[in-house]
C-alpha cells in the first residue's frame, strides 16, 4: 500500500508535466515506459492477492506489449535485482527531497500561507554536498512547484542557520549500556560542534569507553534565527537530518503571480466542469465586472498563464459575436479582482472554428 500511494502521490503527481508531453517527446516516452513498467510488474507481484483485479490491469496493459503471454497467470513472478550505489543515492536523494518539501509545508501552514502564493526563496542546509547537488539540479523543479518558490538555494554549512547539538538515541543505548547509560548520555549531550562534526563525517565516536555508531546519536539542529529578522519573515523547520529555511516576505511580483496561479486554477476548474478533456483547445477571454488590477497581472504573467492553460486570456471584445461559449463563470479573484471568465471553442489563426465549418459547408455547396 505504501508503495502504491509513493507511486500515485509522489513520481505521477511529480513527473504530470513529463507523462502530458509538456516536455519534449523522447522525456514524454522515457516517463511513460517507467510508469508501464512498474505497473506492469506490480500486476505481476499483486497476482497471488488480488488475483481477478490485476487480471483485469493485465489486459488493459497488455494493448502496448500483445506477445506478452495471455494472463498475468501465466507470467513469471519478478525477481528483485540489487540496487546499485546510483540507484541509492537517487532514492536518499528523492527521500530527502520529499521530506524538504513536507518541512516547507509545514512552515506555510504555521504562518497561514497557502501554497497558492509564491514565496521568493527557500534554503536547504546539509552537509552531504551530492544531495545539495541533486537537489538544486535535477530534482530542482519537483520543489519549486510543490512548493511554489521562485528561487532554491543550498548551504553545506549548518552553522549558518542553525545552533547544533547531539541527543542519545535511549532505544538503542538503554539495554546495552546499563548503568553506563546515564554517564554516556551526558557525554552525548557535552559534544561540541568540531565532535559533531566529526562524528557525521567517521560514523562513530568512542565516549566515555563506548564505541557509538551512526544509529546512537541524534544530531539536532536548532534554527538560528538571522539577525534584523523575525520569524514573521523568516522561519525554518527540520527534521534533525535536513534543515528548511523558507523567505515569508511579500512583494509586488510574488502578489502578481499569487493572483496568476489563482486564475489559473479557476478557469481548470471551469473546464473540468464543462466536461472538457486536457487535449481540448479552447480560446478563453475575460470581462472585468469591477476596476482592478487584472489587466496588469495578466500582462506581466503573460508566460506562465500561456504555459499552463495552453492559450492567452484575452479581452471579451476579441471575442468573434457569433461563437457560442462552452462555459462561463464569473469569480473573484484576490479579495478585490471580479472577473468574468468565458470558455469558447478554439479558433484556428484566429479564425472561430464555427466560422470555418460555415465556410467550409459553403465551399462545398458551391462546389456541387
Amino acid at each position: 500500500v505504501k508503495f502504491i500511494d509513493s507511486l500515485t502521490n509522489v513520481y505521477v503527481r511529480y513527473n504530470r508535466k513529463r507523462l502530458k508531453g509538456k516536455t519534449d517527446e523522447a522525456d514524454c516516452r522515457a516517463s511513460l515506459a517507467t510508469l508501464y513498467s512498474v505497473i506492469m510488474t506490480l500486476c505481476k507481484v499483486m497476482t497471488p492477492f488480488t488475483p481477478f483485479f490485476v487480471e483485469s490491469m493485465f489486459q488493459n496493459l497488455r494493448h502496448c506489449k500483445p506477445y506478452e503471454p495471455e494472463s498475468v497467470h501465466f507470467c513469471s513472478f519478478p525477481v528483485a535485482t540489487p540496487s546499485t550505489e546510483m540507484e541509492k543515492r537517487i532514492e536518499l536523494s528523492v527521500n530527502r527531497m520529499q521530506k524538504v518539501i513536507e518541512l516547507a509545508r509545514i512552515i506555510r501552514d504555521r504562518h497561514a500561507k497557502p501554497v497558492k502564493t509564491p514565496l521568493r526563496e527557500l534554503t536547504v542546509v546539509h552537509p552531504d554536498d551530492d544531495f545539495l547537488s541533486d537537489l538544486v539540479g535535477d530534482l530542482r523543479e519537483y520543489v519549486t512547484e510543490e512548493i511554489n518558490v521562485r528561487t532554491i538555494s543550498s548551504c553545506n554549512d549548518p552553522s549558518k542557520f542553525a545552533n547544533v547539538r547531539a541527543e542519545p538515541e535511549w532505544a538503542s543505548l538503554g539495554k546495552r549500556l546499563g548503568k553506563d547509560m546515564g554517564r554516556v548520555a551526558k557525554a552525548v549531550k557535552g559534544m561540541g560542534e568540531s565532535d559533531i562534526s566529526m562524528f557525521e563525517s567517521s560514523g562513530s565516536i568512542s565516549l566515555e569507553g563506548h564505541v557509538l555508531c551512526t544509529g546512537d546519536i541524534k544530531v539536532v539542529r536548532d534554527f538560528k534565527q538571522p539577525a534584523g529578522t523575525s520569524s514573521e519573515e523568516i522561519d525554518a523547520a527540520g527534521d534533525g537530518d535536513v534543515l528548511v529555511v523558507l523567505d515569508l516576505v511579500p512583494d509586488e511580483s510574488l502578489i502578481m503571480a499569487g493572483l496568476a496561479r489563482e486564475m489559473v486554477n479557476r478557469i481548470q476548474k471551469m473546464r473540468k466542469a464543462a466536461g472538457l478533456t486536457i487535449t481540448d483547445k479552447v480560446d478563453i477571454y475575460h470581462e472585468q465586472l469591477k476596476e482592478g488590477p487584472l489587466d496588469a497581472i495578466i500582462s506581466s504573467q503573460i508566460e506562465y498563464l500561456e504555459a499552463s492553460l495552453g492559450t492567452s486570456v484575452r479581452p471579451f471584445s476579441a471575442k468573434a459575436a457569433d461563437v457560442e461559449p462552452l462555459a462561463v463563470e464569473e469569480h473573484v479573484i484576490g479579495d478585490a479582482i471580479h472577473v468574468k471568465f468565458i470558455l469558447t471553442t478554439a479558433s484556428k489563426d484566429g479564425i472561430p472554428k464555427a466560422t470555418l465549418e460555415s465556410e467550409v459547408s459553403n465551399l462545398n455547396m458551391d462546389g456541387h
